[in-house]
């Protein structure tokens, strides 16, 4: 190989033509590299603009709905009552009176205790009464004996006047006398029955079993008609009966609800009763049945009285107590009851929300009834069974909005989270 060839020749360079060549050959070079490098800056802004875009992007922010507790309506057998202030009075009120005037002379009982039926309370001065009786028995002989001669007179007329040997004349004096003497033989007896009567009287007896109280009298006081008549006053409280007093408002709701105070109706499970409290705040064990109700209103106070009677056998119920009564007057079979803090009461009604399939919240009106214990309310119109309703956080609500509806918290699930 002749690598002579191959050497440049540098004395014959044409260094002018080499510059022209080389100068054409360098600008066609610079501009290719100079677009394909613009092409790649521009790409390259725009991946990365666009991934600043993609990292700083508005997000879509998720809805986030309120937060309430809803629970069912509920339906039960919800019963009315209503309450008022009664007095307590004895089934027995007697008073122990002297019948006949006499000096006081002994009493045979212990003030406050229990007494029987017929057992002797006080004994009169008996002096008098005895003489009495002993006067009408003597009369009564006397009459008994009058009566007995005008029999035999007439039995001896009779047959001297059939015989014609006395006169008609004399036979009717005879008959007269004996039946005069007869009709003074009933007379002397009623006299002495009415002395004997008399007498008893002396011995004042209890008409009642029950508790007596303090007498009212001294020994050897001057009791009677014309003295002091009362002696005292026994009081039978084994059962006893509870009087108060309803407006001729109650009235009518009751007639409303086709209920009859005073009566008994075998058509309903129930009969109206009232159980009492007493002074400390305790409820009395038993009730007491509803048996009169005054047919008419009293025009100066606008109520009408009430009457019940109930069972008193340890004597707890004093008569004269006054007591707070309370009545069942109604019992509502499948009534709606909500919870009292889920209604809302403003001057235009009472409205509850209610949440639908969709969890969309409906402001709706109501009519309420009356209220019930544990915080509940009855409600007359405007409710379903099948319907839910806000109990809790309602105040952030507005009709038409969607909710996340969550069952209640319980106080026993508390109580038994904290055990």
């Amino acid at each position: 190989m002749n690598f002579e060839r191959m050497k440049p020749d540098l004395k014959n360079l044409d260094l002018d033509k080499l510059k022209r060549g080389v100068a054409e050959r360098i600008p066609h070079v610079s501009v290719e590299m100079n677009r394909k490098r613009w092409i790649v800056l521009v790409c390259a802004l725009l991946a990365a603009g666009g991934g600043v875009w993609w990292w700083l992007r508005p997000r879509p922010v998720p809805e986030v709905l309120p937060v309430v507790a809803a629970e069912p309506v509920e339906v039960e057998d919800v019963s009315v009552y209503g309450e008022y202030v009664g007095r307590i009075r004895a089934q027995q009120f007697v008073e122990i009176r002297a019948r006949v005037e006499g000096y006081l002379e002994r009493m045979l009982f212990t003030e406050g205790t229990y007494i029987k039926k017929g057992q002797t309370l006080f004994v009169i001065d008996p002096k008098l009464y005895r003489a009495r009786v002993n006067k009408a028995k003597a009369q009564l002989n006397k009459a008994k004996a009058q009566a007995l001669k005008a029999q035999r007179d007439l039995e001896r007329i009779r047959p001297l006047y059939e015989q014609n040997a006395a006169s008609q004349l004399d036979l009717d004096n005879a008959i007269a006398s004996y039946e005069s003497a007869a009709a003074d033989v009933v007379v002397c007896e009623a006299d002495l029955t009415q002395a004997e009567m008399t007498l008893g009287y002396t011995t004042v007896q209890s008409p009642v079993s029950g508790y007596i109280s303090e007498r009212n009298v001294d020994i050897g006081t001057l009791v009677g008609p014309s003295g002091k008549s009362l002696l005292a006053t026994v009081v039978k409280s084994d059962t006893v009966r509870v009087d108060f007093s309803m407006t001729a408002l109650d009235y009518l709701r009751s007639k409303a609800r086709n209920v009859n105070l005073g009566q008994k109706d075998t058509t309903r499970k129930w009969n109206p009763y009232i159980t009492v409290t007493l002074a400390d705040g305790s409820q009395y064990p038993y009730r007491g049945l509803v048996d009169f109700a005054d047919p008419q209103v009293d025009p100066q106070t606008g109520t009408f009285s009430v009457r019940a009677e109930m069972a008193n056998p340890d004597h707890i119920l004093l008569p004269g107590q006054f007591t707070k009564v309370k009545l069942l007057l109604d019992v509502r079979e499948d009534a709606v009851v909500v919870p009292t803090k889920a209604l809302v009461i403003e001057k235009g009604g009472a409205y509850i929300y209610v949440v639908r399939p969709d969890s969309v919240v409906e402001k709706r009106f109501v009519e309420t009834g009356p209220e019930i214990p544990d915080n509940k309310m009855v409600v007359e119109r405007g409710l379903s069974p099948e319907e839910r309703i806000v109990v809790e956080g309602y105040h952030k609500l507005q009709h038409g909005m969607k909710v996340e509806p969550v069952a209640p918290i319980r106080r026993e699930d508390n109580a038994t989270g904290e055990e």
